[in-house]
């Protein structure tokens, strides 16, 4: 039987073997960005890299998703590690798609190569047999909650229920087997190798409006019409009223656009839409947010006399990192990287749906180093292929030994540590409470 520091590097060797394979498989879907639910080639490139070092998957889970495991058996406690595969929109930056605009310009590719590479580590290596458990492979769509009207399109259809890729896989029960979870997000303006351990982000819900009002001529008749812009600008004065009533350790954030204004000029708008997420740091907050934007948006059509029509669909649960697993993590990362490059980022205020999965089992969601500029901006840029996906391909497998040696005695007690919000059945009919 080897010893742990044995297979430690004979699975960093297996990723160090591999590694220019790795950061093309990064590149290559960095340069063919893909939209949520229509990861079609992403899909399948991950697909082909599971086929060729010997793992088996299932393919098209909530439409695209690829699974795969390292074991053919389930045995013992199972192990996720998760990557992502859609990009977000951001027509400016340099590699988005001229089509869609679809652009990794928030290193979802590097999501997937870090897992890829770990599955390239544990396989390869050999090591299996040493783990007392399993580990998935998990490559998972739409975790940008964009398109909302695509999506809604995919539900009355019945292709999907749920507008996030892990809430779907949840409800379909890919999840039902996992008893701990793993994913990285880059961090942004950090072109050196380091790590943040993450401890929670905010959650969110996302909404549609509609202010449906009467129109007339915007010159000759104003009076005889309804004009629902004026109700939706109202309705957003009323939000922005609510502003100080926010604590601050909630870390609320409302954010609305209008997406359309009306139809021409010279007419009273009598079809006005507005987007906007609610977002906050525990569920509790969410909701009694949600409730007050819900009273001023329809105060601002009550105003005017228009229609107002507020759809919510549940986004992201808010996550909550397990400190155990975050501190078998950190202690892997200390082999690689000084102590003064693995941070505390804290609070992390915009939103995820492996928030979702943190609600029902022990999950951990670090953001890792090797890349310039902003989150979903133009100048969002890899600057060091090997810190920005091998470093943590390896931290993930590493961990993995952590957790399945010794007849898995410390994925036991990162399990036995962790108290679920939801069993899934909860989470489920929780999350569809939203949709009104």
């Amino acid at each position: 039987m080897k010893s742990i520091d044995e297979i430690k590097k004979a699975v960093c060797n297996a990723i160090d073997d591999n590694s220019e394979k790795i950061i093309d498989f990064a590149k290559q879907v960095g340069q063919n960005p893909e939209l949520g639910f229509k990861e079609k080639e992403t899909a399948e490139r991950v697909a082909k890299f599971f086929n060729e070092i010997g793992l088996n998957c299932k393919e098209g889970l909530a439409l695209t998703g690829v699974k795969a495991k390292l074991k053919d058996k389930n045995n013992g406690i199972n192990v996720a590690i998760l990557g992502e595969l859609d990009a977000v929109i951001c027509k400016d930056h340099k590699d988005a798609d001229k089509t869609t605009g679809a652009a990794h310009a928030c290193g979802h590719n590097l999501q997937l190569a870090a897992m890829i590479g770990s599955a390239v580590g544990l396989k390869l290596s050999g090591v299996e047999d040493n783990l007392d458990g399993n580990v998935t492979f998990m490559a998972v769509p739409a975790e940008e909650c964009i398109e909302v009207a695509y999506r809604q399109k995919l539900k009355d259809e019945g292709k999907i229920h749920f507008f996030g890729g892990k809430q779907e896989l949840i409800s379909l029960g890919e999840f039902d087997d996992v008893n701990i979870a793993m994913m990285m997000h880059s961090s942004k303006n950090t072109p050196e190798p380091a790590v943040g351990i993450g401890e929670s982000s905010n959650g969110f819900l996302a909404k549609t409006i509609q202010y449906i009002g009467k129109t007339a001529h915007a010159a000759e008749a104003p009076h005889e019409g309804i004009n629902a812009l004026n109700a939706a600008m109202l309705g957003l004065m009323g939000v922005n009223a609510l502003r100080e009533t926010f604590r601050d350790e909630d870390c609320i954030r409302v954010h609305p656009i209008i997406t359309k204004g009306g139809d021409v000029v010279n007419s009273v708008p009598d079809d006005v839409r507005v987007e906007t997420y609610v977002r906050a740091k525990t569920i509790k907050a969410m909701n009694e947010t949600n409730e007050k934007v819900d009273r001023a948006l329809m105060a601002g059509g009550y105003a005017i006399g228009a229609e107002t029509i507020i759809k919510t669909i549940p986004g992201y649960l808010p996550l909550r990192c397990s400190i155990p697993l975050n501190n078998l993590f950190k202690e892997n990362c200390k082999e690689f990287l000084p102590e003064d490059k693995i941070l505390n980022p804290g609070h992390f205020n915009a939103s995820t749906d492996m928030g979702d999965v943190s609600h029902l089992i022990p999950t951990i969601h670090p953001y890792v180093g090797g890349v310039s500029g902003c989150l979903h901006a133009k100048d969002f840029k890899v600057e060091d292929y090997h810190a920005a996906c091998i470093l943590p391909a390896k931290f993930f497998a590493m961990t993995v030994v952590d957790l399945l040696v010794n007849n898995a005695k410390n994925a036991k007690n990162v399990i036995d540590d962790f108290k679920p919000v939801f069993s899934k059945e909860e989470y489920v009919k929780a999350m569809n409470q939203y949709y009104k």
